[in-house]
């Protein structure tokens, strides 16, 4: 038996009680962060609030060469993952692997960031279009590549006037994006988005998440302090989203009126 539990966004704390459970019942327990990485916590603290032991596993663990899934023929095992537990299309093929391989499989959710950025800024769960990644630039031949996909995927959704999330790039090496990195290549890449009204939220599940409205040019200078970042870039607004981000977020009224 395979179980996929979402442990929640931000620390050992998130994890829901028939989680808690299943992971207390497994006879071999599993994780990876790299797909999403919970910043309030570390794994010695997860093993220490779930009474068990956790291999943490790599990409080419899971994607390349996932042989702990062998276990699961004789054993009862969990897989961990950050936030919810089939969000990735990484977890959804394992699920794939494992039914190939006649292993039964069952799903806990947890709580996602893709729900979470709605409740903080209160812009409506329905009006999100497709998501995007703003990757960090990379060098070819001498040559500074940044990825224009971001920019295409907002011009899509504004004119399905549908709002757009934004995941912002995690990098063993340089380390996890900011709201401001993000803002700064959005507008290197169009110069016409430095006006755009951008909402940046930081921390999200933590006691003190931050969200903050502006337009992407004013939100290159705000101070979103540690990790993790995620940035929307809204459609127009309904009424009530607009009074969402003036309250929640910090938003002016001019700048909404601009918009």
């Amino acid at each position: 038996m395979l179980t996929f539990i979402g442990i929640g966004l931000y620390d050992e704390l998130d994890i829901s009680l028939k989680g808690l459970k299943a992971i207390q019942d497994a006879d071999y327990v599993f994780a990876e962060f790299y797909t999403s990485v919970l910043v309030g916590t570390t794994v010695e603290k997860l093993q220490d609030a779930y009474g068990i032991s956790i291999t943490v596993l790599s990409r080419e663990d899971v994607e390349l060469h996932p042989d702990f899934l062998l276990y699961a023929k004789d054993n009862n095992i969990v897989f961990l993952t950050g936030g919810d537990s089939m969000v990735s299309t990484t977890h959804v093929d394992l699920r794939l692997r494992a039914k190939r391989m006649d292993i039964d499989t069952c799903v806990i959710h947890g709580s996602s960031i893709s729900t979470a950025v709605c409740g903080l800024s209160g812009l409506q769960n329905y009006r999100f279009g497709k998501s995007a990644t703003v990757p960090f630039p990379y060098t070819r031949r001498e040559k500074r590549i940044v990825s224009k996909t971001p920019v295409d995927t907002i011009v899509q959704n504004t004119a399905n006037n549908l709002h757009t999330l934004i995941f912002l790039d995690i990098d063993r090496e340089m380390g996890y994006m900011s709201v401001n990195e993000a803002a700064s290549l959005l507008i290197e890449m169009d110069s016409s988005l430095a006006s755009r009204l951008g909402v940046g939220i930081a921390r999200a599940g933590s006691a003190k998440p931050l969200v903050h409205a502006d337009t992407l040019e004013g939100l290159i200078a705000y101070d979103f302090g540690e990790p993790l970042h995620i940035l929307i870039i809204p459609a127009d607004l309904h009424f009530i989203e607009a009074e969402a981000l003036v309250e929640f977020a910090g938003a002016h009224p001019d700048i909404l009126d601009g918009i």
